[in-house]
């Protein structure tokens, strides 16, 4: 069976990469039940974290292993959060507290805060895609989209995660978290750079190059 290992613990993200290869017949595994710690991210760049994390998952468990750098990118905070979205307002707190909506809660406000005064309100989500075979594989896999919107005055929406009710779609006149889920994995930066990624492997870019047999354990 193909298989390959999500280098990430964020329940949304791996919900919502799970939907989009699927299709694919791969069967893809949380870096979690494979008894993976988190990698470091200390880079200054999506694509350097998302490398570090995809080799870091594929060096603990010998298979092919995705990983994705996200985050949101404010105009007026010259592209802050950036890579620091997930700790924008600081490192999550121990036990309850430190959930991850909790979390999502103290970066959204903080964001807001920051915001206050602001006039201009355009960001972007930016999302990057990298898919390596093995740990040291030379020629990783790399998809990259971007989602363009503004930043509301107030939460909308229960749906989705991270900054999501933040997060308008001027087109829609809806925010990310308003968004039934089908229908943001089709316009989302994260849908958009996974159905980007789903084409190469379904037009046999990688096949090409490789034997399916690299995605058997």
């Amino acid at each position: 069976m193909k298989k390959i290992v999500i280098a990430s613990n964020n329940v949304g993200k791996l919900n919502e990469i799970g939907v989009i290869l699927t299709p694919l017949d791969i069967e893809i595994v949380a870096q979690s039940t494979l008894g993976v710690p988190e990698a470091d991210e200390p880079h200054f760049t999506f694509i350097e974290n998302a490398l570090a994390k995809a080799c870091h998952a594929s060096r603990y468990t010998g298979l092919p292993a995705l990983a994705d750098d996200s985050g949101i990118c404010v105009d007026a905070l010259n592209g802050a959060p950036g890579v620091h979205s997930a700790r924008f307002a600081g490192e999550p707190a121990a036990g309850p507290a430190g959930s991850r909506a909790n979390q999502d809660q103290r970066n959204n406000q903080k964001l807001l805060e920051l915001l206050a005064n602001e006039m201009n309100r355009k960001a972007h989500y930016y999302c990057v895609i990298v898919l390596t075979r093995h740990a040291g594989d030379p020629q990783p896999l790399i998809c990259e989209a971007e989602w363009h919107g503004e930043i509301v005055k107030s939460p909308r929406g229960s749906g989705g995660f991270g900054y999501d009710p933040l997060f308008l779609i001027p087109d829609l006149r809806r925010t990310a978290a308003e968004l039934a889920p089908g229908h943001k994995n089709r316009i989302s930066h994260r849908g958009l750079a996974l159905a980007a990624l789903a084409a190469k492997l379904r037009g046999s870019c990688i096949v090409d190059r490789v034997s399916w047999t690299t995605f058997r354990r």
